[in-house]
């Protein structure tokens, strides 16, 4: 048997095998709510070894899209539980995303209309989705405002506070969303970060406000239930590093003393090529730095991989691969890819916002 279909111990979680469904953003949660037809989409995927819901904001400054869920109401939270308790029926395994988004925002979405938050008042050259009477509509983000620094111990015990409601409505575990050009990526990145206090400057400093959450998520729900991801080189979202591989260098060194249940790494672009020209990066050195220093969860692999590259990945010493699109047509990914196939083709137009079509109707092998 090919090991990507071989049990996996990552921290606490029990994985049935080494699949993971990467977090995937669908735009099918009113007012911030998961719905009914969330927990049927989540059930439907649940022969994962793993499942990384959409990111979800950990409060209402974190929103930064339409119709996105939150895990910061009592509502939210009754409505996660319907979608832990169907994946657990299924026998599944589910961690939610925790999410800030930073400055990739619209004022139309932030508290009473201001503007969204930054490391420093740069605006993201990038596009949000609203929808306007049922349809998503790509708009550019808005002017953001750089956060005081005594804004920052209040957006840590978010964090917190968003753990353990994870665990309350359910969930398995967290995976912590530091990648993709979001507030925590904002701060570890020089593109974005121009402060000149103890959360700018040097890579210590960036990565500082990275460590606080962890470090607060760890101490509210355990280390081994608790994930991160990061995204080295990706231009996501407007961002970029002057010297990447030395800053996610430090950030796994002191990653590792905490021993997470899993790091998840986006190589390359995301939803783009895994080698940037321009942007060289070496993950084998990352992750042998991170091992170096003592790191012992698992260490799971992203971007464009098909089932050659996932074994490939295992070998060379990853320990978890993520597949994204190819879970949104195939809810039964994982017997697709144990008998080779054959896979749906995902209807792009479905991707953000709408119903059932494109989301829960994609037709299993045994249909």
């Amino acid at each position: 048997m090919s090991p990507l279909f071989t049990p996996f111990q990552a921290g606490a979680l029990s994985l049935a095998n080494r699949i993971v469904m990467a977090p995937l953003t669908r735009n099918r949660a009113p007012d911030a709510i998961p719905t009914p037809l969330m927990a049927a989409y989540y059930s439907q995927r649940a022969s994962a070894g793993l499942l990384v819901t959409e990111a979800t904001a950990i409060s209402p400054q974190a929103q930064g899209y339409a119709d996105v869920p939150g895990l910061y109401g009592t509502e939210q939270l009754d409505g996660w539980r319907r979608v832990t308790d169907a994946v657990h029926e299924a026998d599944g395994k589910i961690v939610v995303q925790l999410w800030h988004v930073g400055r990739v925002s619209h004022t139309s979405l932030q508290p009473d209309g201001q503007a969204p938050v930054a490391p420093s008042a740069i605006r993201a050259k990038t596009k949000t989705v609203l929808i306007k009477d049922g349809v998503p509509t790509f708009t550019d983000t808005s002017e953001p405002r750089a956060l005081d620094a005594a804004e920052l111990p209040g957006i840590v015990q978010d964090y917190r506070h968003a753990a353990r409601n994870a665990i309350d409505a359910g969930f398995d575990g967290v995976e912590i969303h530091a990648a993709n050009g979001y507030l925590l990526d904002q701060f570890l990145k020089t593109g974005a970060n121009h402060r000149t206090d103890d959360y700018g400057g040097s890579i210590r400093n960036r990565a500082r406000l990275l460590l606080e959450v962890v470090r607060a998520v760890v101490d509210t729900i355990g280390a081994d239930r608790t994930g991160i991801r990061l995204s080295p080189v990706t231009p996501a979202n407007d961002v970029v590093d002057a010297d990447p591989q030395a800053l996610f260098d430090h950030v796994v060194r002191h990653l590792a003393p905490l021993n997470l249940a899993y790091i998840h790494v986006i190589e390359g672009a995301t939803g783009g090529p895994r080698e940037i020209s321009d942007r060289p990066f070496d993950y084998a050195a990352l992750r042998q730095a991170w091992r170096d220093a003592g790191g012992t969860g698992a260490w799971m692999v992203n971007n464009g991989y098909d089932l050659a590259e996932a074994e490939k990945a295992l070998a060379d010493g990853a320990d978890l691969v993520a597949f994204g699109k190819a879970f949104i047509a195939n809810p039964d990914l994982v017997a697709r890819l144990r008998r080779g196939g054959p896979f749906n083709e995902p209807d792009r137009s479905t991707f953000y916002g709408g119903g059932e079509k494109g989301y829960t109707d994609y037709p299993g092998l045994a249909d």
